[in-house]
């Protein structure tokens, strides 16, 4: 059992490494939070998140194909190594496409996969990134036009963002653990080896490790590269984020982070006009999402092979 809780500790790491982006990336990027701020909070939020709120996720994403202790462990290790491969490159990636390539791929060789729980996950899919744009774009008309009737001292906003920031952060990482720590551990709780309160705990520790390691190159280019981000766009591209993770882990539905934030910039691009949107940026980071499901399935494939030659 030892050897398998790896695979799970290095997929929670590299989600964690890759995702802090998503909630702090703008706030950082923006200069109105520190970095080491934003790893501390994530970290302990990230992990209250898992353990409060990560239950419907870990019971729908387990149900999708049957694991024993050698396929969920297979599963971790190669969606693991679709993450890393995407933070080297620099790229927002979606941890819940490298989780289900990689269930795909060991559903293709056990012939055992839930169509119906599939197809709900892929619509979640689609449906994250425009329920975050039209989120933010809600948020943005709804609170630009209330602080603007403020007429605030610009030290007082100034402030007033400083805390925003850290407030939606927060409630950003408690979200982002609620929903992908099924995406962690949710393959170990239908093989037995895990039980619930075992899964949400090792899930939300190892995202936490990760996030405390954050990479830098990911926060910027969610912070900066896709459009210039002031504080106040910060803060609503994060909020509208957080609600739209915090809906799907109701649901009991793990979606990607990436999408929600990329989804949520995108909205405030739209405002602000779509010239501001690093079209270059936008299209890498899409090509990312659609590579990422067959790249983790291929790795699930090489290293079943590779297992079963053992």
């Amino acid at each position: 059992m030892d050897i398998y809780l790896l695979g799970p500790l290095y997929m929670g790491w590299a989600l964690g490494t890759n995702h802090v982006a998503n909630i702090f990336g703008t706030a950082v990027s923006s200069f109105m939070v520190r970095y080491r701020t934003a790893v501390l909070l994530a970290a302990v939020f990230v992990l209250l998140g898992a353990l409060y709120g990560g239950r419907a996720g870990i019971e729908t994403l387990s149900g999708l194909t049957s694991q024993t202790g050698n396929t969920a462990f297979i599963i971790s290790v190669a969606a693991g190594m679709s993450v890393t491969l995407m933070t080297i490159l620099k790229l927002p990636v979606s941890t819940s496409e490298g989780v289900i390539g990689a269930i795909l791929g060991i559903g293709l060789v056990n012939r055992h996969i839930q169509p119906g729980l599939l197809t709900k996950v892929f619509i979640c899919w689609v449906t994250t990134p425009l329920g975050a744009s039209l989120i933010s774009i809600i948020l943005y008309i709804i609170l630009s036009r209330i602080i603007r009737k403020k007429e605030l001292h610009f030290l007082v906003y100034d402030r007033l963002m400083r805390n925003l920031l850290i407030l939606s952060g927060i409630y950003g990482a408690y979200a982002l653990g609620a929903n992908n720590v099924a995406n962690v551990t949710g393959v170990f709780y239908k093989s037995g080896l895990l039980n619930i309160n075992q899964t949400l705990l090792i899930g939300g520790v190892s995202i936490g490790l990760g996030a405390l390691t954050a990479n830098k190159g990911v926060i910027y280019t969610i912070g900066r590269r896709i459009i210039p981000v002031d504080a106040f766009s910060a803060f609503i591209a994060v909020l509208a984020h957080s609600i739209t993770l915090h809906i799907y882990a109701h649901i009991g539905v793990p979606v990607s982070s990436s999408h929600a934030i990329v989804g949520a910039v995108f909205g405030i691009g739209l405002i602000k006009g779509i010239k501001t949107v690093n079209k270059k940026t936008l299209l890498k980071i899409l090509s990312g999402w659609f590579l990422t499901p067959f790249i983790s399935m291929s790795f699930c494939l090489i290293l079943y092979f590779i297992k079963s030659k053992l």
